[in-house]
């Protein structure tokens, strides 16, 4: 039954060609961070500080420019903003190697402002060329994508720079990045569905679909992240002490397998899982792995719980999101989870860092976990005491609090009202306007 999810996503018009190119063309941007550090800290002959700052800057850059960029993609199409953040990534890192520290520095930050809008347009299409009921699989496999890209762009980016130095590195990431860039305006995937295009929908104010429940969400997804890069930095510390360095690579790459398991999994079932209780579990289950003795392959062992929650996590977020949000306003919404993504990975490295030195990477675990749990809980009570409706607008979405299967068969009278839409536990999210009816004596029918 999961094959057959699978093939019917992957036999959709233009979705294999999608999920390749979002697949290979993340490779050169996951790479961006590992190549700018040992530019500096080899090349510069700096410390790991300047270092660190560098990646601050960028990724300061990102957040700030993820919904940015995608508001430009919402309005403009995605082939017109692939084309500027793409001439400007090539004129960034053709002209890196050149550059002193105080010229890459802010260069890093205009980088991240224009970086292409890879991990968010994927997701933007993938929700607008599979049909509704097939978005659990699709951002499954989209999630699956992210973690493979995420395994062979830094480990690349480390072995080009030790063979051929940061210089030619940055020259190859510069072509790797045009040739995304090319590939997408090629490709020119639909940003919308036929019926969406179709309604002819403008711009839609904030106000309508950004709403508690949806910062509620980013705050979950800035703790998700949080946790995950903790985890990956707690983890090099654990071997470390260990004298198990060694085995840092087989480690991580384990952990990465994990999580592709658990998207698989996730992807094939028939009705998906909300995603606090993914992400909460993902939390809870990282506090205890830190007690974890007796050698690296423990370690192993005792990731694979939360492992396996990785990319289910991640993609019920994803599809959360997407179903709060008018198609209008998919692309910044899209972006909008993009920087939250960032913003947890940035808090990570100094807090984590903190708490490694100060207490060791038991603590770093424990700690992150608990901290991860705390934005799940106030999603969940947000959810639950989220209004029942947004007045106003001609296009509706809101965030409705989980309600049971049963109450949602028995909702007819609420289903009429095409203004409304009710959040079906596992299914994840808003359904706005026409189809609110039909969707909701669909789920209840499921």
């Amino acid at each position: 039954m999961a094959f057959d999810r699978y093939r019917r996503v992957l036999a959709l018009p233009g979705v294999r060609a999608l999920l390749l190119v979002g697949m290979i063309a993340r490779i050169p941007l996951t790479g961006t961070g590992m190549t700018l550090t040992l530019h500096v800290v080899n090349h510069q002959k700096l410390g790991f500080l300047q270092a660190g700052l560098i990646g601050a800057a960028s990724m300061a850059g990102a957040a700030v420019g993820s919904p940015l960029v995608g508001r430009f993609v919402d309005r403009r199409g995605l082939r017109p903003v692939m084309v500027v953040t793409t001439v400007v990534q090539l004129c960034l890192w053709c002209a890196a190697p050149a550059m002193p520290y105080a010229v890459l520095l802010p260069g890093a930050l205009i980088g991240g402002l224009f970086s292409q809008p890879v991990f968010g347009a994927v997701r933007q299409c993938i929700a607008a060329m599979v049909p509704r009921e097939n978005h659990q699989t699709g951002f499954a496999l989209d999630s699956m994508g992210v973690e493979l890209s995420y395994m062979v762009g830094p480990a690349l980016a480390v072995t080009c720079v030790t063979a051929f130095g940061s210089t030619a590195t940055m020259y190859g990431l510069a072509a790797g990045l045009v040739g995304a860039g090319v590939a997408f305006y090629l490709l020119n995937p639909p940003t919308r569905s036929a019926e969406e295009a179709a309604g002819h929908e403008g711009a839609v104010p904030r106000r309508h679909w950004l709403r508690p429940a949806l910062f509620a969400l980013f705050g979950m997804v800035t703790g998700l992240t949080f946790v995950l890069t903790t985890t990956e930095l707690a983890v090099v510390a654990t071997l470390k002490a260990g004298d198990a360095t060694a085995w840092t690579g087989l480690v991580v790459a384990l952990w990465c397998a994990y999580s592709l398991v658990g998207g698989f999994v996730y992807g094939g079932l028939p009705r998906g899982l909300s995603p606090v209780l993914l992400a909460g579990g993902l939390c809870a289950l990282t506090v205890p792995v830190g007690l974890v003795g007796g050698g690296w392959w423990w370690l192993c062992l005792a990731l694979v719980p939360s492992g396996l929650l990785c990319a289910p996590a991640l993609s019920s977020t994803v599809d959360a999101v997407n179903r709060r949000v008018p198609a209008a306003a998919r692309g910044e919404a899209m972006g909008l989870h993009g920087a939250s993504l960032t913003i947890g990975g940035a808090l990570a490295g100094p807090i984590a860092g903190g708490i490694l030195d100060a207490h060791g990477p038991a603590w770093a675990f424990a700690v992150s976990g608990a901290a991860g749990l705390v934005p799940a809980v106030i999603a969940a009570l947000v959810w639950r005491r989220a209004p029942a409706a947004v007045p106003g607008a001609a296009v509706s979405v809101m965030a409705v609090s989980d309600v049971p299967a049963a109450g949602a068969a028995a909702s007819d009278a609420a289903a009429s009202d095409v203004s409304a839409a009710l959040e079906v536990p596992g299914a994840g999210g808003a359904v706005a306007g026409a189809e609110a009816a039909a969707s909701l004596r669909a789920s209840a029918g499921e």
